[in-house]
């Protein structure tokens, strides 16, 4: 099978039952993306597929042949991290860092759905033209990341600021 990871075209040759998860972590060695509960109710192992947001446990390697597929190690290294990734540091947005990779998957995602006006639970108006970015509407979207640490007000305020900066940047680049 043919995969595109983190930019690059990987050829495995595995089992058609082998999850994204265990094509990861144990037959390519990309362990950032977490296995946590297996049963897709924590999103420790969150992945970006073609840009959305997946439970990794949950789904077969097979139906993300010739996909993008990003993991936590393709936002950013050591030297250039992912804005979110920083902003995780500078808000404390973890403790023990188990989940990390999986809450800024799913952040990164999350952002996006917002800018394409995507509603969540909260949304009472869907004619609005751009969603609000409320710490209720960030707790919701991301309900399905749980920290057994509790370092939600972290995380909240780290995608906050994230948020906040990117679109201040794109108000100057646009005047």
């Amino acid at each position: 099978m043919r995969f595109i990871i983190n930019e690059h075209s990987i050829e495995a040759d595995v089992d058609v039952r082998t999850s994204l998860l265990d094509l990861l972590r144990d037959h390519l060695g990309l362990t950032g993306t977490k296995k946590g509960c297996n049963q897709g109710a924590c999103g420790a192992c969150t992945v970006l597929v073609d840009g959305e947001r997946i439970n990794s446990c949950l789904a077969l390697a097979v139906q993300y042949q010739d996909r993008e597929i990003l993991t936590i190690e393709g936002l950013g290294t050591i030297g250039d991290l992912h804005p979110l990734q920083a902003a995780f540091i500078e808000y404390d947005g973890f403790q023990c860092g188990y989940c990390t990779p999986g809450q800024i998957c799913s952040a990164v995602a999350m952002i996006g759905e917002i800018r394409r006006g995507l509603p969540s639970a909260l949304t009472e108006d869907l004619a609005l033209e751009q969603i609000g970015f409320s710490e209720d509407e960030i707790r919701e979207r991301m309900s399905g990341n749980l920290c057994r640490c509790g370092a939600y007000n972290g995380i909240i305020e780290a995608i906050r600021a994230t948020y906040a900066e990117e679109s201040a940047q794109e108000r100057e680049a646009a005047a």
